[in-house]
């Protein structure tokens, strides 16, 4: 079996990293944290797995830098989005929640996820522990409040066009590339798959039953069309 080194960071703001002025919280910024801790880790080309706004920067970088893409799975993200999905993403990221413990993290989530099928109690309390964090014996969500200011509000949305990125994406087109959406996504629609895979020939795509936004990468369908990527990475190197 063929060994890889995965690398996953958190984006500025999130997680363990710093959080920084709300005006670099921006793909652009934050593709060039990208290119730079592959410079820091010396590695030239990497096979990018991009979730959600994670995809949106390899598409980026896919235009920018392309040299430094083996090949990218694009998860539950695509060049044209859904309102519906930027509206809750909006709404979401603006609540300022707050638990008592674990367990009632774990049980509002669940209560406000109900795309999502499959899991057990504990794959819950795992996906809560994913999205909040304890402070002050209080658990609160992993990340900048800031970041809502580098968002738009649900009135600009719902009045405003959105950016599409079909030509960052078109610049896949010669390297391994694959698309997974969940199977009750609000954000990216499977017209929208259907074109990206109109305009990219050899694009794997993948249906993820039980999941909304967005697949956890552990499933079957999820894990087919990562390897089948990465295995395209390896026979082109």
């Amino acid at each position: 079996m063929r060994h890889r080194l995965i690398i996953a960071f958190d984006y500025r703001g999130r997680g363990r990293s710093h959080y920084a002025h709300p005006a670099t919280y921006t793909p652009r910024h934050e593709l060039a944290d990208c290119l730079a801790l592959m410079d820091h880790l010396h590695i030239d080309k990497a096979c990018l797995v991009g979730t959600s706004r994670g995809g949106i920067i390899a598409m980026l970088m896919a235009q920018i830098r392309g040299d430094r893409i083996a090949g990218a799975i694009l998860n539950d993200i695509g060049p044209q989005l859904e309102t519906e999905g930027l509206l809750r993403i909006a709404r979401v990221i603006r609540q300022d929640v707050e638990y008592r413990t674990w367990e009632q993290a774990a049980r509002e989530l669940r209560a406000g996820s109900p795309e999502i099928s499959g899991l057990t109690d504990s794959d819950w309390l795992c996906f809560a522990r994913r999205l909040f964090k304890e402070q002050a014996g209080t658990i609160i969500r992993d990340y900048d409040p800031a970041l809502a200011l580098s968002f738009p509000s649900p009135e600009q949305l719902s009045r405003e066009a959105h950016p599409e990125l079909w030509t960052e994406f078109s610049a896949f087109n010669e390297k391994p590339c694959a698309v997974l959406r969940g199977e009750f996504s609000d954000l990216l629609s499977e017209a929208t798959v259907r074109d990206m895979a109109a305009l990219h020939k050899g694009l794997i795509t993948a249906s993820v039953s039980g999941r909304g936004h967005v697949p956890f990468l552990d499933e079957p369908e999820s894990i087919a069309a990562v390897l089948g990527v990465a295995e395209l990475c390896d026979s082109s190197n």
